[in-house]
């Protein structure tokens, strides 16, 4: 039976994914059983490190970062916080040998978006490695539950899909990123002049990581491939939604998934990952 500290980290990191993310929370639900806690863990802890660059504005983020960095590692190395989230995390990355790097790499990036950077190609694709692929990793490690030779064969995978995940992000926080954080992440792109052609060339690219992502998904083991599967259908849907939108539209509206069209394409979601027809 786990402690009772344990199980209110767990329930910290749970209820912070639940109220920041009901479509990530929702595709938490259809995981296994016992995958579940280790991966609102693992989004606990990213989700804790993205605010204090992201909203943080009064409080000296670069030392909080810097603090919250520190304390990580030493949750890890002491397998035990008294930072709930950080107890919760260290749990599932000692649990299933998250890689340090993999952590290491994805605090670099929160690093980077408290510089204000011009982004090149080479910073951009560094930004989508620690934000976004290593995450998707992290996770990865949980799903193939410590089997070192399918997650070397997923790897590639995962990483093309939480790219796709972020670079949609990018696309629907456009406005809160330029207007009120000063962030342009996409490289050669003016925000003054964001053109439909701007558009579709990142659009092209996204569907073209969702191509190479959806492959491995159909390769994850069942515990856990309906979960991500909702996900990947959900950021499908918020695509096609994007693409509707107007380029001048986008630098002024958040694009949304209505809460009962989420509930939709998770019933039909449902049938086709039963009938074998995911796609």
């Amino acid at each position: 039976m786990k402690n009772i500290y344990l199980q209110i980290s767990t329930k910290t990191s749970k209820n912070i994914t639940k109220q920041y993310s009901t479509s990530f929370a929702m595709g938490i639900r259809l995981l296994k059983k016992e995958l579940r806690e280790p991966i609102y863990n693992i989004y606990g802890f990213v989700r804790i490190a993205d605010e204090i660059v992201d909203t943080f504005h009064a409080a000296p983020q670069r030392d909080l970062l810097l603090e919250f960095r520190e304390d990580t590692n030493k949750a890890i190395d002491r397998g035990i916080s008294t930072n709930p989230v950080l107890h919760s995390f260290q749990q599932t990355v000692n649990e299933f040998n998250i890689d340090r790097t993999l952590i290491d790499t994805f605090m670099d990036s929160m690093q980077m978006d408290l510089d204000k950077i011009d982004y090149t190609s080479d910073l951009y694709d560094k930004y989508i490695l620690g934000s976004a692929e290593v995450v998707g990793l992290m996770c990865l490690h949980v799903f193939v539950n410590n089997d070192k030779r399918l997650y070397e064969e997923l790897k590639p995978y995962a990483m093309k899909l939480g790219a796709a995940f972020q670079k949609i992000n990018f696309l629907r926080d456009l406005k809160d990123d330029y207007q009120v954080l000063g962030r342009v992440y996409f490289p050669n792109v003016e925000m003054q002049e964001f053109s439909e052609k701007s558009k579709e060339s990142i659009i092209r690219e996204i569907e073209a990581d969702f191509k190479q992502g959806l492959e491995g998904i159909k390769k994850l083991p069942k515990s856990s491939r309906f979960g991500v599967y909702l996900a990947y259908v959900y950021y499908t849907k918020l695509l096609k939604s994007i693409k509707k939108k107007p380029a001048d539209v986008l630098l002024n509206e958040r694009v949304r998934i209505p809460d009962f069209k989420k509930y939709s394409l998770l019933v039909s979601s449902y049938v086709r990952h039963q009938l074998n027809f995911i796609g």
